[in-house]
């Protein structure tokens, strides 16, 4: 997918893998200057270096998205070196490592871990980076937040992931009703099931064929397939280019069909 997004400054939060990574690498292919957020500093260091080598002007910055002073922090080193962002992709997010319970035996700690990272995070690097975007009259700005499908329809053993993800859905809103007069556009990307190198063991066997749990978790999508980090980023990348200027506030699943209904036959 090419769309004209060539020397502006774009900002991918959890940007060194997964759905994070193909961002990052969608827009630096469209020509974009970017900075990688992320906490893993092997993996951003190895991203940015690879842009580097490819003729992309690229920036990895280890970041805490719960930690305020540090955000800040890299907003203004952004800001000095590659001056204004236009692009701002609020990627970075968690899900429990434990076993997945109910809300009355949901760990406090993992509510608060989540909630950190999957929605404060969202704040605090959008409150930072926002100052540092143009004017309408020097083009505006693009937020994208990724959000979830568990965003929009509820699940079950996931309270504080689904309660996050719903904060962003709104909070996508809110920011589009704020910003929208000042020429930043926000808006929402709602990822369904996706294969990545973190759910690779979820969907496959040892054979390389759909594990039990894997179909039975796929049966309700239409497509019935997991996503690709590339389709995702897809869809982030039209949402920054110049001919999705009127769209604002809209929250858009990316799910194989999973929010629009069940498939099987009752």
């Amino acid at each position: 997918m090419q769309v004209d997004v060539a020397g502006r400054v774009a900002v991918v939060t959890g940007g060194a893998n997964g759905i994070g990574l193909a961002i990052v690498q969608a827009l630096a292919a469209n020509g974009a200057r970017v900075a990688i957020l992320d906490r893993d500093v092997e993996r951003g260091e190895a991203v940015a270096d690879e842009l580097r080598g490819t003729g992309n002007e690229s920036l990895f910055l280890p970041v805490d998205v719960t930690e305020l002073e540090t955000v800040e922090a890299a907003a203004a080193t952004v800001k000095d070196r590659f001056g204004p962002v236009s692009i701002l992709v609020n990627n970075a997010g968690i899900n429990t490592q434990r076993d997945r319970v109910p809300i009355d035996q949901y760990s406090v700690d993992d509510w608060q871990r989540i909630l950190a990272v999957d929605l404060t995070g969202v704040f605090h690097v959008s409150r930072a980076f926002i100052p540092h975007m143009p004017d309408p009259a020097a083009g505006g700005g693009r937020i994208v937040n990724i959000s979830s499908v568990a965003g929009l329809v509820p699940l079950r053993l996931q309270s504080a992931f689904v309660a996050a993800k719903a904060g962003i859905v709104n909070l996508t809103r809110s920011m589009a009703l704020e910003l929208g007069p000042r020429g930043i556009l926000v808006n929402c990307v709602a990822p369904g099931s996706t294969l990545t190198q973190g759910t690779e063991a979820l969907f496959y066997g040892a054979d390389g064929a759909y594990t039990e749990k894997a179909a039975s978790l796929l049966s309700h999508i239409p497509l019935g397939r997991p996503g690709l980090p590339e389709e995702i980023a897809a869809m982030v990348l039209f949402l920054c280019a110049p001919e999705a200027s009127y769209v604002n506030g809209a929250v858009i699943p990316v799910d194989g069909g999973w929010t629009a209904g069940y498939t099987r036959d009752w």
